[in-house]
């Protein structure tokens, strides 16, 4: 299996992948959570099933137009009666009046139905979790340069980094794509993706290093190629298992851990991939780039003085 060999190929796909993860992000946005927007998160409980259309048709009613609630998120809980509403009113929380109206509304539409939970946040507060979120992630990348770079070489530690910010904006265009949610579980789960991928990255890395000091007459695509397949079996064991666990967690774990369960399958999806197909690919191609530059000026240095 020649890996290195058919690595334009597989960095051609990811850079397409990576462009349409970008532009769905500007077309369709991130629908955010109460934990970074502001607003409530209610969750009601009726004694029948009810839709997500039906809910909204209550909601946008005459009765709460004073309200304005056509752009609350309404997302009925699989497996229950349970409902979910995400809803703000001028950009702040609903208070407990507006959340008995909405209550006593629905209920004289479809019987009897009770508060489970209300969660509050500001939106200045939101607007802070965002922030200390894409700020965790930014210094989780710049640790792992400055790791990386110290253990084997800064083309290593920016490769790596490349294939992790590669990671996050194929999951981030997935969730944008399908409308999921976004809040502070997801952030734990896109620091997990990165921690795993690195892990599986500096595998191969080390795999790499060790190859270079043992097999100098083999090229750098031949030594990098090799120690992809050597560590293969382990990746692929380690992704499979950790896979199941995460898949009973998104079937079995219910509603609340299923936006975290399905950032973290595919990031180990994508993370397998990327630290297989890509970390290695972008090292090669910048190893061979920065030989044949060092090629060119130890020629041109030779050259010019008889030129001269």
């Amino acid at each position: 299996m020649d890996i290195i060999g058919k690595r334009r190929t597989y960095l051609a796909i990811s850079a397409i992948l990576v462009v349409i993860g970008i532009i769905t992000l500007g077309v369709r946005g991130l629908n955010l959570g109460v934990d970074f927007t502001g607003g409530s998160l209610i969750r009601l409980r009726f004694d029948k099933s009810v839709s997500a259309s039906e809910v909204s048709h209550v909601l946008t009613s005459s009765a709460l137009a004073d309200m304005n609630l056509k752009k609350a998120v309404i997302q009925p809980i699989r497996g229950t009666f349970d409902v979910q509403i995400r809803a703000q009113v001028e950009g702040r929380p609903l208070n407990s009046e507006q959340v008995n109206r909405i209550v006593d509304e629905l209920s004289a539409g479809f019987g009897a139905v009770s508060l489970v939970e209300s969660q509050m946040v500001e939106a200045v507060i939101g607007k802070e979790l965002l922030n200390k979120a894409i700020l965790a992630i930014v210094l989780s990348c710049v640790g792992i340069v400055a790791y990386v770079s110290l253990r084997f070489e800064f083309k290593f530690g920016v490769a790596a980094v490349l294939a992790l910010i590669h990671d996050t904006i194929l999951v981030l265009g997935v969730f944008a794509l399908l409308g999921r949610q976004v809040n502070s579980p997801f952030i734990a789960a896109i620091l997990t993706i990165i921690g795993y991928s690195i892990n599986d990255t500096i595998v191969i890395y080390d795999k790499i290093r060790e190859n270079l000091k043992f097999r100098k007459k083999e090229t750098v695509e031949e030594i990098a190629n090799n120690s992809i397949l050597q560590t293969m079996t382990r990746s692929i064991n380690t992704v499979l298992t950790t896979l199941l666990a995460v898949l009973a967690l998104y079937f079995f774990g219910g509603a609340s851990i299923k936006d975290f369960s399905l950032a973290i399958i595919l990031g180990l999806l994508v993370g397998t991939y990327s630290s297989i197909c890509i970390a290695p690919s972008i090292w090669v191609e910048w190893t061979l780039w920065d030989r044949e530059r060092k090629r060119r000026q130890i020629v041109s240095g030779r050259t010019s003085p008889k030129e001269a």
